[in-house]
């Protein structure tokens, strides 16, 4: 059976393995993924101040947000990988707007 254990580092001590913290285990891929982008909206929700930039909200969130990722468990393929960064740089787009909006 397939599953997938979320592990949640700090950007704040990037790369720092002793800072990371173990999350849930999903039985589906796509259920680990829907978790790791509750974990970044909370994380962008948590460090946004009024009249933030998507920029400034991206930047924010990259030195000092939660850093989810997926860890396959047992023989569970892990053909995909999601980047909470690539995740947390649409949202910031989304709620600030674009450049110029």
């Amino acid at each position: 059976m397939a599953r997938y254990k979320i592990v949640v580092a700090d950007n704040f001590h990037y790369m720092e393995d002793a800072g990371n913290s173990a999350g849930a285990v999903f039985e589906t891929y796509d259920a680990a993924v829907a978790a790791c982008r509750e974990i970044v909206d909370r994380s962008l929700a948590w460090h946004r101040q009024p009249g933030m930039t998507a920029d400034q909200l991206y930047d924010t969130y990259i030195d000092f947000g939660d850093d989810p990722f997926i860890v396959a468990i047992g023989d569970a393929p892990l053909d995909e990988k999601f980047s909470a960064w690539s995740y947390a740089e649409r949202r910031c787009r989304e709620i600030c707007g674009g450049p110029g909006d």
